[in-house]
């Protein structure tokens, strides 16, 4: 018996559905193609969304420099000079008062005016408080690069707030920094008790560098014997990085296998070059290999910490580094930014170094 008109039409309506789901969905190879076709444009994507990414990181790092050479001549103009490295008084070594750097002296020049108040120079920052804890806590954006890291806090030994690191250094010439016996400082665009004015740059301050990039908790070693450096003691400057090696001798390691022992550039507030300076004793990026308690580490060297002895001087290793990759950016004393490659020619980096070689 046929089936009524309106059970075959319910009938047809319920094929159309049927081949209509069947048309509609996705086959388990289908799938795994569409999953393929995103990775593969994902893959293609990253590269350029990470470039993108670094080049908004360098733009930002070429900004805080900018603002650190700025600052420096705020100062000059307000002051009348260009600050020290770290300020040492007559007849008293660093820890008694002379231990603030030349980035806290630029505090109030770079928008930092109400942290700049706390500061009191006639002590040393270890009794400074701000906003109830150390001031040496205190995070500063614009000596932080955001290609670095570790941008975090340093613990000491007991696992305490004890210092913030910093990501730029200043120019402290090629090699030697300073001589406490007759206060003689190095060649670059500061050094301890140094009061540089213009007419100080002879080669112009268009071409002479100001600040540089650095990376935060480098390992280094400090306060060698002076056999180490030869006779009479650092005369010249280590003629390849692995010479550094042999002048580490009855000194201070600052490193270890944790971050927390890697001291270098971790005091902002501390005006010693081995927190807040670079030399350009090497290239940019260079490595100074040295093994220690059985790790091999890139440092840096510090003869002598800078107001911890009365008559040794104190000469540097201290390369600019930096996480962008094959250069660093670095700040001219003109307040003009540039990055450098690491393949500059040596001369040519240490002459930018220097105030007045003729270069």
């Amino acid at each position: 018996m046929p089936l009524p008109a309106h059970a075959r039409a319910r009938r047809k309506v319920q094929g159309f559905l049927m081949r209509d789901s069947k048309r509609h969905g996705f086959t388990l190879v289908e799938l795994l193609v569409v999953i393929a076709i995103i990775g593969i444009l994902i893959a293609l994507l990253l590269p350029a969304v990470q470039a993108a990414r670094e080049a908004a990181r360098r733009m930002q790092c070429k900004n805080n420099l900018k603002q650190i050479a700025l600052a420096m001549h705020v100062y000059h103009t307000t002051i009348g000079c260009f600050p020290s490295s770290i300020c040492l008084p007559v007849g008293q070594l660093v820890g008694q008062r002379g231990d603030w750097s030349i980035h806290a002296r630029l505090l109030p020049y770079m928008e930092q005016g109400t942290l700049y108040e706390f500061m009191d120079f006639n002590v040393t920052y270890e009794h400074v408080m701000f906003d109830g804890k150390p001031i040496s806590t205190v995070r500063i954006p614009t000596y932080m690069c955001p290609s670095e890291p570790h941008d975090q806090m340093r613990l000491d030994s007991s696992g305490q707030p004890f210092h913030w690191p910093l990501n730029y250094g200043m120019n402290m010439g090629v090699w030697f920094i300073y001589d406490p016996a007759t206060g003689r400082g190095g060649d670059g665009a500061t050094y301890p008790n140094s009061r540089l004015r213009p007419r100080d740059f002879s080669d112009g301050l268009s071409c002479t560098l100001c600040t540089s990039e650095v990376k935060a908790f480098t390992p280094y070693y400090r306060n060698v014997t002076l056999g180490g450096l030869g006779a009479p003691a650092g005369p010249s400057a280590p003629a390849v990085p692995g010479d550094v090696s042999a002048m580490c001798v009855g000194g201070q390691a600052k490193m270890g296998p944790t971050l927390m022992n890697n001291t270098g550039h971790t005091e902002w507030v501390d005006g010693r070059a081995s927190h807040i300076g670079f030399t350009s004793t090497f290239v940019p990026n260079t490595e100074i290999p040295y093994f220690y308690g059985g790790n091999a580490y890139d440092i840096d060297f510090s003869s002598q910490k800078e107001g911890g002895h009365a008559v040794n001087p104190t000469y540097a290793v201290i390369p600019a580094r930096s996480y962008h990759p094959s250069i660093v950016n670095a700040s001219m004393m003109d307040g003009s930014v540039k990055s450098f490659n690491n393949d500059i020619d040596l001369v040519v980096w240490q002459s930018l170094s220097m105030r007045n070689d003729g270069g």
